[in-house]
């Protein structure tokens, strides 16, 4: 064959090998996974002319920069730290790390050890975690209405059912069976009880005491994200789930209550440090399906995590308090002064967020669309953060981001932007 057949040859092949159809090869579960529009919106933090009320994350003023730098360099100057530090380590997590989460969940009437904690990449490494060990296609997952996104997206590669409770469903009482008809019994409960995101809202005492009763009628695991549970500013501290179930049933052991919690909101996001507390008999379960995911988290960061928070956490969660205690006064007062007739609003006592009613007829997606354009103020609309039948005529903002002017300011815009729209 000459060399103009073996360059016709060659161009045949190249036609047969199509690029795939990648659509296709995909497993059945994709299909309901979803980009998380607030990671899309947080795109937005690179436009300087943006006053963004969307991301949900720490005012980066506030993270401890000298102690975590200190960390770090204690640690790769000494050579025995170091060799550790830059190793492979145990999937449960660094030991004296373990140990201080387990004092300070004893302190807060959880009793338990170190053997009752998995340290995770964050609690959203917990919750698919968790997803990924208890649900199976079709099982029940049980929400709040509305709820937080990213849990949303932890368990929908698992392909659950979801289960919406209406707003005050805990206050005013459940039938069990009514709720669970025609539902798979396999069930698992997802909720915030301290200053939800979305809401900012938290769960009373009597609503944690009735969801713990929903729980025992169904047979339910309940996992209690309390991500922002140390970021109380007002009011009177509430015990977790996880205390309460213990009370109830005797020991950790006998809990049916998960406990994810995390440093993101507290300490810093960047170090990817949150754990799962829980029965031992779960923990070991976890243990295994964290050494299939990435092994173990990063073990200087955990070192690092565990001088940060050794000594002076307490001072530091009290500046915390403080500075979003008054960014949340702010935000309350603006949507006081200058929300038209019609809109509503939550009233948190910690956390980031406030949750806000638009008047019905008002969308919060083509809302979010004109504010960009007209005001150059983002927010995430409400819609994502509804498990079934989701409401358009809400809005979260959150305040922990831009400072008490630009809340002021930027409050107004929307005011302003719902009066022309209304």
């Amino acid at each position: 064959m000459d060399g103009r057949g073996r360059r016709r040859t060659f161009r045949t092949l190249l036609m047969t090998h199509t690029t795939p159809d990648w659509a296709q090869r995909f497993s059945d579960r994709m299909s309901r996974v979803r980009a998380n529009e607030i990671r899309e919106l947080l795109k937005l933090l690179d436009q300087p002319d943006i006053l963004s009320f969307a991301g949900g994350i720490p005012d980066p003023g506030l993270f401890p920069a000298d102690r975590i730098q200190a960390g770090y360099d204690a640690i790769l100057a000494d050579q025995d730290l170091a060799r550790q530090a830059l190793q492979y380590s145990v999937s449960e997590g660094y030991l004296p790390l373990r140990r201080w989460i387990a004092e300070r969940m004893a302190l807060a009437g959880v009793d338990c050890d170190e053997h009752n904690i998995l340290v995770t990449a964050g609690s959203q490494q917990a919750l698919d975690l968790i997803g990924k060990l208890f649900l199976s296609r079709g099982d029940t997952v049980m929400v709040a209405r509305p709820t937080y996104l990213g849990a949303l997206q932890a368990f929908n590669a698992y392909e659950p059912a979801y289960l919406d409770l209406p707003e005050g469903a805990l206050a005013n009482g459940l039938d069990a069976e009514a709720l669970m008809a025609g539902r798979s019994p396999r069930a698992l409960g997802y909720f915030v009880p301290d200053f939800a995101n979305p809401t900012g809202q938290s769960l009373t005492l009597a609503e944690r005491e009735a969801l713990l009763d929903l729980a025992g009628r169904l047979d339910m695991t309940l996992i209690e994200d309390a991500a922002y549970r140390d970021l109380r500013f007002e009011g009177e501290a509430l015990p977790s789930l996880l205390a309460l179930d213990i009370a109830r049933r005797g020991s950790i052991e006998a809990a049916r209550t998960l406990f994810c919690g995390t440093l993101s909101k507290t300490v810093s996001p960047a170090l990817r440090v949150g754990w799962i507390c829980g029965p031992r008999a779960v923990i070991e379960k976890l243990v295994l399906l964290k050494q299939g995911s990435d092994l173990h988290v990063s073990t200087i960061n955990q070192m690092v995590a565990h001088r940060a928070v050794s000594e002076g956490y307490e001072q530091h969660l009290g500046v915390l308090r403080g500075a979003y205690g008054a960014k949340a006064r702010t935000i309350l007062a603006a949507l006081e002064r200058h929300m038209p007739p019609g809109v509503t609003w939550s009233q948190p006592q910690g956390g980031m967020f406030v949750w806000i009613r638009l008047p019905q007829g008002l969308d919060g997606k083509v809302m979010l669309e004109r504010a960009l354009a007209e005001e150059r103020v983002a927010f995430v609309p409400g819609e994502p953060f509804f498990a079934e039948i989701p409401a358009a005529n809400a809005i979260r903002l959150s305040y922990s981001l831009p400072g008490e002017a630009e809340i002021e300011d930027g409050v107004a815009r929307l005011a302003a932007l719902i009066g022309r729209m209304g």
